[in-house]
């Protein structure tokens, strides 16, 4: 029988002790351990129990014990320091306020166990990203999902095989607050699935001073099918995908709106979100009445999207009809025809059998797109240079942000406290890293060791009872229990690979060789052990079969003590994972790993990274810091090369990592190990962490559309209605443009120093010199005058001569070699943020 009626009954707090609710919901507790320290005081074992749940333990501890801590004045003097502190820097104004305000949207958010609407490293990149937002005080809100059973959760069954269960997330046991309208009544938003009506909650999870507003359909008032649209992270089918995108993308500029927030630039961390440029252009129409046209230019001008992607099966399609029955009457709002809107998500719009993909469309609306590390942006150029087919693979306009990590989320309790006592109190938000890092060099070996050594004592005696745990479900006998809790030794040298268990990310890389391994790792005098974790994704069963793999050789005899996977990866897990091994593994199959934050995220604890030279290895590897698995090749025969890296993986394990390891000073101390610590955490954590990451996109992108934004919607959106006619008179008179002549100093030999004349005649036709931008294209070119690399140098309207217009540049030569040069025209590089996204230019 059901109740009629509900209610809740909470603890009541001393007034002395309110402080504890303000900060139970802000998950700033996830990265400053000040605040978790009070949490944890309260009652350890039942911080414990809650997961580190700050709204779960204040919902179960009991009031007598409330009232003690209200008489405890060690504790409330404790308490006021932190909300002071906590309050200080609630209260700090943002940066460039009042005409800056990011709204990053993104499909997951990693943000803390408690918080589980994340799967993996995209997740985690966005809730880093928001956290150092955060920190730096930028003006930002995040937009995502609130799932009700989130990403699954793993275990293995008695033959390793992975079996996914999904628990159903408690909002109310979770730091989530639902947002109220103006008469105190819960928020909703409202989108069309087809001819239905979608209604949408609205829900924030403070992260600091960053709000994050999540979407959630587990209404009342939708039928069963649209309820559960949010249910599950990348759970469900197409049609459950592309109702979520339409939830994210629509519905979130939808509830900004509602909540009276604009935005002056959308960042979509991912294409999940690429609707959520259409429903800007809706807006605009609907609200100021412009045409597509000039809404187009103004959301164009203040979107950013970054693809995390590097091979084209993980990027989001749709067959035609699907899109066409959730898009083709949304397309008549925004005032375009069914056509021309799929022609959007096409890489070739003529093409009648492709299906309509979110990064197409996301490329074609964002003025600044880029992915998320220097290889991965070349990757991603080659990818979708085929929407801009005249441009250069070079100048395809996506550009490169390396990713990076929330470093006071990732460093551990005792790395942390060393940061502290030797970069200052205020490191985690300090505005100028490189200088602050250089203090590392400070840090006694000594120190840094044994501050490794505690976090690795803390991972081995987890994993102890991780394995405990996963044998008792299993239904294990009694001494294979206690065995588990004498697995390991906290002395041994300890790698660790966790990730998610995508193919190319070669899982079982490291077993090519069980007889070679069964050597290496058991080498009486240098041994090594090896902890795994990851998901698979609940259907790529080719993913779950590397896990089981790697499962048996677990529990080979030769194996038993020396390879431990655990099950269930997550934010906690990984936390331990990363300050407590010695060496952080990673082995995909270049160049297909985007980033691979987790590296990052050991760097940040002084744990050595060996991995294959691609994502952010490739840019941050050098023989002071870690290990390189080859030298960056890439082979067509994909057996060949995991034989070769897996045998290069050996070598070094043997000849290099193991050794320096265990050659030790009297005192025990690896010096030259803890040298390549410091040296890695000096050189690397400012480069790579999300503070360098989000001011590069402040910086490079942010400023620049928010910008263009404010100038676009002036004067009553004057400046958008001009923009989109010059557009449309580029698009109409571009076919008559041409590079009439071409001449200068050909064939001549100049000594460094001097320079080189290029003149040429250009036909604007009914254009003039402001509308374009005309460059000379020059570098070095090898034997087949192909340019090896290339600069631009913008040419000079120096007179009108009857129709046509004679341009001149001079080219500085500054090294000796061979070079050659063209010519070619653009749309305005002052007119438009990007001169490349409207697909318009002419080479001589």
């Amino acid at each position: 029988m059901k109740a009629k009626q509900e209610f809740k009954v909470v603890p009541k707090f001393p007034e002395k002790l309110s402080a504890l609710k303000r900060m139970a919901y802000n998950v700033i507790f996830s990265w400053q351990n000040e605040i978790r320290d009070v949490f944890q005081r309260i009652d350890p074992k039942l911080w414990e129990q809650s997961g580190h749940n700050p709204v779960v333990l204040m919902s179960l501890v009991e009031q007598e014990r409330l009232n003690e801590l209200e008489q405890d004045t060690g504790f409330t003097s404790q308490l006021e320091e932190v909300a002071h502190r906590f309050d200080l820097y609630m209260a700090a104004p943002p940066l460039d306020q009042g005409r800056t305000c990011v709204a990053y949207f993104s499909a997951e958010f990693g943000l803390t166990t408690c918080v589980p609407i994340y799967s993996g490293g995209l997740g985690i990149l966005a809730g880093d990203h928001l956290k150092s937002a955060s920190d730096l005080n930028i003006p930002l809100v995040g937009v995502g999902l609130l799932y009700q059973e989130g990403y699954f959760a793993q275990y293995l069954n008695n033959d390793g095989w992975q079996m996914e269960s999904y628990p159903v997330n408690d909002f109310d046991a979770m730091p989530v607050v639902q947002v109220k309208d103006a008469n105190g009544q819960p928020l909703k938003v409202y989108v069309t699935f087809k001819d239905r009506q979608a209604a949408i909650a609205v829900w924030r999870v403070q992260v600091g001073r960053v709000p994050l507003y999540v979407l959630d359909t587990d209404l009342d008032e939708n039928p069963p099918d649209i309820r559960g649209t949010t249910a599950q992270l990348y759970g469900g089918d197409r049609e459950t995908r592309i109702r979520q995108e339409i939830v994210l993308g629509v519905g979130g500029v939808r509830a900004l709106k509602a909540m009276g927030l604009t935005p002056t630039v959308i960042h979509m961390n991912e294409g999940h979100s690429a609707f959520s440029a259409l429903e800007r252009i809706n807006i605009l129409r609907q609200d100021q009445g412009l045409s597509f046209d000039a809404a187009r230019e103004v959301v164009q001008a203040s979107t950013v999207f970054t693809t995390h992607t590097p091979v084209p099966a993980g990027n989001d399609t749709f067959h035609p009809e699907l899109a066409r029955a959730y898009l083709e009457e949304y397309g008549k709002e925004l005032g375009i025809s069914w056509p021309v809107l799929l022609g959007y998500g096409r890489v070739n719009p003529r093409d009648d059998q492709e299906p309509f993909g979110v990064t197409p469309l996301s490329l074609r609306l964002a003025s600044h797109a880029n992915g998320v590390s220097k290889l991965h942006g070349l990757v991603s150029r080659h990818m979708w240079q085929s929407i801009w087919p005249k441009t250069p693979v070079e100048d395809t306009p996506i550009d490169s942000v390396t990713n990076g990590i929330h470093v006071s989320t990732w460093a551990s309790r005792e790395i942390s406290r060393l940061f502290t006592r030797y970069l200052g109190q205020d490191w985690k938000e300090d505005p100028d890293p490189e200088r602050i890092w250089q203090f590392i060099r400070q840090i006694p070996l000594s120190e840094l060791w044994r501050a490794h050594c505690h976090c690795r004592e803390r991972l081995i005696a987890f994993a102890r009872r991780a394995l405990f745990r996963q044998l008792k479900n299993q239904g294990a006998p009694a001494s294979s229990l206690q065995k588990a809790m004498e697995i390991f030794s906290p002395d041994t040298l300890t790698i660790g690979f966790a990730r998610r268990f995508a193919t190319y990310k070669r899982a079982t890389l490291l077993f090519s060789d069980p007889e070679r391994l069964d050597r290496i790792l058991n080498n009486p005098e240098r041994p090594i052990q090896i902890i795994v974790a990851g998901k698979a994704h609940p259907q790529d069963n080719e993913g779950k079969a590397f896990i089981k793999q790697i499962i048996h050789y677990s529990r080979e005899k030769r194996f038993n003590n020396r390879v431990l996977f655990i099950e269930n990866y997550n934010i906690f897990l990984a936390s331990l994972l990363t300050s407590g091994c010695d060496v952080w593994l990673n082995n995909p199959r270049r160049p297909l790993e985007a980033c691979g934050t987790s590296g990052m995220k050991a760097l940040a604890n002084g744990v050595l990274n060996l991995s294959i030279l691609d994502g952010w290895w490739d840019e941050g590897y050098a023989p002071q810091y870690g290990w390189a698995i080859g030298s960056g090749e890439e082979e067509a025969n994909q057996q060949l090369q995991d034989l070769t890296e897996s045998q290069a993986l050996y070598n070094l394990l043997e000849r290099q990592v193991a050794p320096s390891f265990y050659t030790r000073t009297s005192d025990g101390i690896p010096l030259a190990w803890c040298e390549m610590m410091r040296e890695s955490i000096k050189d690397l954590v400012p480069r790579f962490s999300s503070h360098r990451m989000v001011r590069d996109y402040y910086e490079r992108f942010y400023r620049q559309c928010s910008d263009r934004y404010n100038k676009l919607v002036s004067d009553n959106f004057k400046a958008a209605t001009e923009q989109a006619a010059w557009r449309q008179k580029l698009m109409t008179n571009w076919a008559d443009l041409a590079i009439l002549e071409l001449s200068g100093e050909v064939g001549t030999v100049k000594t460094v120093g001097e320079t080189v004349t290029v003149d040429a005649k250009v036909r604007l036709a009914n254009l003039e010199p402001e509308d374009v931008t005309v460059e000379v294209y020059y570098g070095a070119m090898d034997h087949q005058g192909e340019f090896t690399n290339r600069e631009i140098l913008a040419m000079s309207p120096v007179r009108r001569e009857g129709e046509a217009w004679a341009y001149q540049a001079k080219i500085d030569c500054q090294q000796a070699g061979r070079y050659g040069y063209t010519i070619r025209i653009t749309p305005s590089r002052e007119k438009l943020g990007n001169p490349f996204v409207m697909g318009l230019i002419t080479w001589a």
